[in-house]
């Protein structure tokens, strides 16, 4: 057993369990979680760690570790394993001359976390690609295979990631249904639209055409680990959840004026992009221009922005989740202040809060 969490998270940050139980196998992991759901025992899934802020104080209840990592490809379709290292899977379907996922390289976390936030980077998102996700039903303890237009995927959310008790109850901590695999269906050679211009211009190719897959890899890799964004034990820059925050989506009624006053506070123009629910605006960008560089601490000695990204806040090595937290604070409140836009949390807080909002 982990002493603390911290050893289960990118971040490094975590106090202690009550209990661990490590699961091999889709079946480990609905026994064990069925087992706490039936004494009412809080259970914790951590699977790559990627995508958790968890309270100096840890967590008062059972941590099931989702470690069961098989990858089997058919064909087109690839099956994985929710404890399988997603970077892992990316390679392995590169490998096999696959494309779809390219654009995801060198993202942290397990399989089974990608439905959970349909996972997105580079103009790509899980649900252009997913095909079925094998999920434990905590109600009613039995497993089923679902299709993606289930699961309400939307941007960085799908109803996978609303946490509620079986039965209603609030005993049992996390989300209602388990994945426990993940199936994709692939592209035969090549890679997906690369709809991004910063990798387009990487890549050389036209907005909206195909590469080789194994080209697109190496050129989002290349790009990540400029932002700090690969993991790399040496490198605190990567002592992160990736971005901390999500872009904020402005409703459509309301975004020319929200735009006019960022461009009148900037003097600069917005980058802004279609969203279903209205327009889509850069948080690193915003964070950026509210005052906030690459680096900032704002006095703090163990966490602070990335030094290479400003969307990514990062443990220095001495942090602690409180410390970490009151940074986000800062810098919400910061952009709240000058453009009157509020920044979302991306990661999942276990027995931490954001503190509210100051205006």
């Amino acid at each position: 057993m982990p002493e603390l969490l911290s050893e289960l998270t990118t971040l490094r940050l975590g106090g202690p369990a009550r209990a661990y139980l490590r699961c091999d196998s889709a079946a480990a992991v609905a026994e064990a979680v069925g087992r706490c759901d039936a004494v009412g025992e809080p259970v914790l899934l951590v699977g790559g760690g990627s995508n958790l802020v968890i309270a100096d104080a840890g967590f008062a209840g059972t941590v099931v570790h989702v470690a069961h990592e098989d990858v089997v490809i058919d064909g087109t379709v690839l099956t994985a394993d929710a404890g399988a290292i997603w970077d892992d899977v990316v390679a392995a379907s590169v490998d096999a001359g696959l494309g779809g996922l390219e654009c995801l390289s060198g993202i942290p976390g397990s399989a089974g976390a990608t439905p959970v936030q349909n996972v997105g980077a580079y103009g790509v998102e899980v649900a252009a690609w997913l095909d079925a996700v094998e999920l434990y039903h905590r109600a009613t303890g039995e497993t089923e295979w679902v299709a993606p237009e289930t699961l309400g995927l939307g941007y960085r959310t799908s109803r996978l990631k609303q946490h509620e008790a079986p039965g209603g109850g609030s005993a049992a901590a996390g989300p209602a249904d388990v994945v426990l695999r993940v199936r994709f269906a692939l592209s035969d050679g090549a890679s997906a639209h690369i709809r991004y211009g910063e990798l387009a211009r990487a890549l050389g190719a036209e907005p909206g055409g195909t590469v080789d897959p194994a080209a697109a890899r190496r050129a989002v890799l290349d790009l990540r680990r400029g932002k700090g964004m690969v993991l790399d034990a040496a490198d605190h820059d990567t002592w992160s959840v990736g971005s901390f925050f999500t872009n904020p989506v402005v409703p459509a009624a309301s975004a020319a004026a929200i735009v006019a006053r960022i461009e009148e506070a900037t003097g600069e123009s917005t980058p802004q992009y279609p969203a279903p629910d209205g327009v889509k605006l850069s948080a690193g960008w915003l964070i950026e221009r509210a005052g906030f560089r690459k680096g900032y601490d704002g006095g703090r000695t163990g966490v602070s922005l990335s030094t290479k990204h400003t969307l990514a806040l990062t443990n220095r090595g001495t942090g602690t989740t409180a410390e970490l937290l009151d940074l986000a604070r800062e810098v919400r409140d910061g952009v709240f202040a000058r453009f009157g836009v509020e920044l979302r949390p991306e990661p999942v807080l276990v027995g931490a809060e954001l503190p509210a909002l100051r205006p």
